[in-house]
């Protein structure tokens, strides 16, 4: 789907996110559960340091690496409406 822009191989456990963050560093919160209270603050994993570009989705993939796809935005197109004569 995207293409590996950074080899990290980060082992996943479960009950965690993993995003890439504002600085392009990976990180990982708790994540939150119904009926608990209060929020978790990130943990950084990976220092990567990767330049964000518009348009481009960041993610961790399954083997624990850093990727980037085109994000597919806009749905269908209008049909053209037809002129009345």
């Amino acid at each position: 789907m995207g293409k590996v822009l950074v080899k990290c191989g980060i082992k996943r456990e479960s009950g965690y996110l993993y995003f890439i963050n504002k600085q392009g560093h990976v990180a990982r919160v708790k994540m939150k559960r119904a009926g608990s209270k209060g929020s978790f603050k990130q943990e950084v994993l990976e220092k990567c340091g990767i330049k964000r570009e518009p348009g481009m989705l960041y993610y961790v993939d399954k083997q624990g690496n850093v990727a980037a796809a085109v994000m597919s935005r806009g749905g269908k197109k209008k049909k053209a409406a037809k002129k009345k004569r």
